[in-house]
């Protein structure tokens, strides 16, 4: 379809309208016809900037996963674990703002939107003494682990210290219940220690 040559709303009006829709409505009621709707034109002004639907999910996926994760300001050191776990951090509160958009990371991963950050955190590592060779695994598996973790909260409802394991009966899974009763982590928590466990994990199996 060809575009308007001239524009009548912005790009970035329409991505954030797209999201309010999203995180009102969820993931599978979004429309272009609902979008323009939202945004009081016609549906081929959208056209002027996006091809389609799918481009229009990229930049949903560009503004959670992205714009709106603060990175964090930390020198090189021996402590840059902490960087990943902050910004690992910074990622899941983002993604839990707009629980119901969570879904389009799945096709629009970070690593095919942000090339270039992934070369600045590559830097950092370099400058902080990590080996090469560790790089890759660190940088796929910080991505891996946090989108499943996060994609897996975002998509259940709420849970408390007690109920991160749901429908856990007392009478036939009695140990899950002690288990449940003793925790003392919060799912935020539990999160942290977990991104931070997984990349102690990869330098300690490098010595």
């Amino acid at each position: 379809m060809a575009r308007p040559s001239k524009p009548l709303i912005s790009r970035d009006a329409a991505v954030q309208a797209a999201i309010e829709i999203i995180d009102a409505e969820g993931l599978d009621a979004f429309s272009l016809p609902k979008l323009a709707e939202h945004l009081g034109v016609r549906a081929p002004s959208l056209y002027h900037h996006f091809a389609d639907k799918n481009e229009i999910f990229t930049e949903v996926a560009r503004y959670i996963a992205g714009k709106t994760v603060v990175t964090p300001r930390r020198r090189p050191g021996p402590d840059w674990p902490e960087f990943f776990i902050s910004l690992a951090l910074n990622f899941r509160q983002s993604i839990l703002r707009h629980r119901n958009a969570a879904p389009v990371l799945l096709k629009h991963l970070p690593r095919d939107l942000f090339v270039s950050t992934y070369e600045d955190t590559a830097r950092f590592m370099l400058d902080s003494g990590v080996p090469v060779e560790l790089h890759v695994r660190i940088l796929n598996g910080m991505e891996t682990l946090a989108i499943g973790a996060v994609l897996m909260e975002a998509m259940r409802t709420p849970s408390t210290k007690t109920t991160i394991f749901p429908n856990v009966d007392p009478q036939s899974q009695p140990l899950l219940t002690e288990a449940l009763a003793n925790n003392e982590l919060t799912q935020r928590k539990l999160f942290e220690d977990t991104v931070r466990s997984y990349l102690h994990g990869v330098i300690r199996d490098h010595m």
